[in-house]
């Protein structure tokens, strides 16, 4: 494979934010040159959500010379002694613990949060979060539906803050290298692009509602989604099957192989969504579909997006996967490095291969550059709110068994009302979600 050396990625105008130099912090992680950059203030953060994707983040940004950890919080206790673990294994001071993170927007030394709560969270956590003047790093889907999504992005730009999302392969040299293929007519013109995953998730049961145990705040935990019940197969991790809570396997893993898609093809938004597929092969609490076939007709060509939680066989041997369908080529990637392939049968061959590159590094010392220059960063809450729209919309489609049609210009679903019902939710109170002025 060819790897996009140093120089290359150094002089990349997609490997940088724009107007940062070689000397910021992306380039010297790409460099193996991790110091902190001269001149740069501290950094902040408060971390909301440490069960699971929070703690996988923490160890990154402790190891940033010029992060500190400010505040960890979350409404669970019992997650909080391993994570305050990994700031101290760091030699990072140990950070205030609070259950509830709008103590920590409070606090004017913070400077970002990092939002790795459910995803019925990532929209009041970010919003508030702008409006308390702080930056914010948040999880993908960057949100729960599509008018959060939206609203998102307008209290980026009305309080004027750097909102970063965590679909760290926008800052993959592999990936940026990829678009550029694509967009040069590498491959011909592209008509079809195939999106994937497929895996082995486990049968969660059925559970009857119980009290919470006693180091959860589920009322907190619920925040914006209802307060229905506690179930033993609710917290941490399977909420994502719940509407209420999750969007699905589409909006957890799907987001990443859309954005890719969608960011190859060059388009903003799409034009009608259908899908199909159910439940079934679980007889539990799930609520979401286990197979899921999702089409999303953009012009001059379609997107599909296929998931299958029960079945670990991929497709072109890879368990998830982009496909580029060219009229010359074809180009497939899992998500680390690609290949292109030209000619069939016993007549293809490989005329084109790229490495994978660093991702999580390079993602997070991307926001940390935007935070010092003000510049919007790779996975900008707008590039991420309309790939996070494609999810949405299938889901949306799926729910209410219907063609899906978008209206690019007013950003809503024309000619359907059960559609257009869940473009949003209702929220409880105390936990409503701001309109944006």
């Amino acid at each position: 494979m060819t790897a996009l050396n140093r120089r290359e990625f150094l002089n990349s105008a997609t490997g940088l934010a724009a107007g940062t130099s070689a000397a910021s912090l992306a380039a010297r992680v790409f460099a193996g040159e991790e110091e902190k950059p001269k001149d740069r203030p501290p950094v902040k953060l408060a971390i909301m959500g440490v069960n699971s994707r929070g703690k996988q983040l923490l160890p990154g940004f402790v190891a940033i010379p010029e992060v500190e950890i400010a505040y960890i919080c979350d409404p669970d206790s019992d997650t909080i002694p391993s994570a305050v673990k990994i700031v101290q294994d760091g030699n990072k001071p140990t950070p205030l613990i609070e259950k509830d993170f709008r103590v920590a927007l409070d606090d004017p030394s913070v400077t970002a949060l990092v939002c790795a709560a459910p995803d019925h969270w990532h929209a009041l956590a970010t919003i508030l979060a702008c409006q308390a003047g702080k930056d914010v790093y948040v999880e993908k889907p960057c949100c729960h539906n599509p008018i959060e999504g939206q609203r998102m992005v307008a209290a980026a730009r009305r309080f004027g803050r750097v909102v970063q999302v965590g679909t760290q392969r926008r800052s993959g040299v592999d990936m940026q290298a990829l678009v550029k293929e694509i967009q040069g007519d590498r491959i011909g013109k592209v008509n079809f692009v195939r999106c994937w995953i497929t895996g082995n998730r486990p049968n969660i049961g059925r559970e009857e509602p119980t009290s919470p145990p006693a180091n959860l705040d589920f009322n907190l935990w619920c925040g914006p989604g209802p307060d229905k019940a506690y179930k033993k197969n609710l917290v941490h991790y399977h909420w994502h099957w719940r509407w209420d809570y999750g969007t699905g396997e589409c909006g957890n893993n799907g987001i990443h192989a859309l954005d890719i898609a969608r960011w190859g093809l060059g388009i903003d938004f799409v034009d009608s969504v259908t899908c199909g597929g159910g439940k079934y092969f679980f007889d539990d609490d799930q609520e979401t579909p286990d197979t899921q076939l999702a089409t999303f007709d953009v012009p001059g060509a379609c997107i599909q997006w296929e998931h299958r939680t029960w079945s670990p066989r991929g497709i072109d041997g890879e368990g998830f996967g982009v496909a580029f369908y060219g009229s010359q080529g074809t180009l497939v990637t899992n998500g680390r490095g690609w290949v292109i392939y030209e000619g069939s049968g016993k007549n293809e061959k490989v005329v084109a291969k790229h490495e994978g590159s660093e991702l999580e590094k390079v993602h997070k010392a991307n926001f940390l550059d935007c935070i010092a220059s003000r510049e919007k960063p790779n996975a900008d809450i707008e590039i991420a709110h309309r790939s996070t729209l494609l999810c949405h919309l299938a889901n949306i489609a799926w729910r209410t068994q219907s063609v899906v049609r978008f209206d690019k210009a007013t950003e809503t679903i024309v000619g359907n009302e059960p559609a257009s019902r869940l473009m949003g939710r209702e929220y409880r109170k105390g936990f409503t979600l701001p309109e944006i002025a």
